[in-house]
């Protein structure tokens, strides 16, 4: 249904492309009126976020969860309770077929990563060391090495150069050979 304006007179098309003929009415039959519609959105802090009153123009950051027309903005820590959606954390691990000497892997990814940290040999069982702070690179024997992080965008970023790095590291020492 539309409003057309044919020759100076307002009509009003109701074309519902069915079996009945279209009904037109003139602009004197229409009775006019306005729908006006508020765009602003509301949106309740709850829990450990409302712990704490936010000042004026204070980023507060969290899950913005709709539902049933209300929208609320929660901790991570808090989305279980609320709503039927639950969070995990996943650990990975992958172990590569590698036979290259672990100090020379540690030395080329020195090259491309800003942060490699050798790790005491009480916390990993064996020679290891930390990529970025957040991926474990351990020796497990002379032909495999371990990768160890938490899930999560960056980390699974950082292993896959890392992963890359290696196996880019084991195509020269086998085109060498």
């Amino acid at each position: 249904m539309f409003m057309a304006d044919i020759a100076g007179v307002r009509v009003l098309y109701t074309g519902d492309y069915s079996r009945e003929e279209d009904c037109h009415l003139y602009a004197a039959e229409i009775l006019q009126f306005s729908l006006y519609f508020n765009s602003e959105k509301m949106a309740k802090i709850i829990r450990r976020l409302a712990e704490k009153t936010p000042e004026v123009g204070e980023t507060v950051s969290g899950f913005l969860v709709k539902k049933a027309f209300t929208y609320q903005i929660m901790a991570l820590d808090d989305l279980h309770v609320f709503s039927q959606l639950s969070t995990e954390n996943i650990s990975q691990r992958i172990t590569i077929a590698y036979s290259g000497a672990f100090g020379v892997l540690k030395h080329r990814l020195k090259q491309i990563f800003e942060s490699v940290e050798s790790l005491p040999d009480e916390e990993s069982e064996g020679p290891a060391f930390r990529v970025h702070e957040r991926l474990t690179v351990k020796y497990e024997s002379e032909k495999h090495i371990s990768l160890h992080w938490r899930s999560d965008p960056i980390s699974d970023m950082v292993s896959d150069s890392v992963i890359i790095s290696i196996l880019l590291n084991l195509i020269l020492i086998t085109s060498y050979c």
